[in-house]
């Protein structure tokens, strides 16, 4: 993986924005951003998603005569195993150059301890598939593989130590309530507003 684009995840777990854009931006703000090359997802008249490749951000509202209202952006790491750095939206791969298909969690821990950037290790519902981690400061949550997916193609799927994705915004309030239900584990669902860190990954 290339200095560059190893550099594109420490600057956005340590800003909590891409290329500036922040989990609370309209969607006019983030596509001014990365660009209109974009898709656009919805479920509701309450909800809506754009996904500019790797990256995908996250919008409600109160109803249809609301404007939206950012809620939170996904890094959707795991994709590069199967697709190639291709699918990085083309003004990230402007400003950070080429990306490889495996992003491992212990390099960008260590590039981002170097950098005063610590991780804090957080207990989730997927363990132990999956690691949960995450940076107080930013808000920003790491999630990685502890397991090999196998993927179709001669690429393969993840490998145990890829990060699969990076989301923000985590707030501390959800940090507490992970660390009361998830250590020692509890089959205990969230409350209302408190989002599984895993749940924007879509395979």
């Amino acid at each position: 993986m290339t200095p560059y684009s190893l550099a594109f995840y420490v600057d956005v777990i340590t800003s909590g924005t891409v290329l500036g854009a922040k989990p609370t931006d309209s969607p006019d703000q983030v596509t001014a951003i990365l660009g209109p090359d974009f898709a656009e997802n919805s479920f509701d008249d309450q909800s809506m998603w754009r996904d500019y490749g790797m990256v995908e951000f996250f919008w409600g509202r109160e109803s249809r005569h609301h404007p939206w209202e950012g809620h939170h952006f996904t890094l959707q790491v795991h994709r590069l195993s199967l697709l190639g750095g291709g699918i990085v939206n083309g003004r990230i791969r402007e400003r950070y150059g080429r990306f490889d298909r495996h992003l491992r969690f212990g390099k960008l821990e260590r590039l981002l301890a170097n950098r005063g950037v610590p991780l804090e290790d957080v207990p989730d519902s997927n363990a132990p598939a999956y690691t949960l981690h995450w940076q107080p400061a930013s808000q920003v949550s790491v999630l990685a593989s502890a397991t090999r997916w196998e993927g179709k193609g001669r690429h393969g799927g993840e490998r145990p130590g890829d990060v699969t994705a990076v989301a923000s915004s985590m707030t501390a309030e959800q940090v507490a309530w992970y660390r009361a239900h998830y250590g020692p584990r509890s089959t205990t669902s969230p409350p209302s507003g408190v989002r599984r860190a895993s749940t924007p990954v879509r395979k």
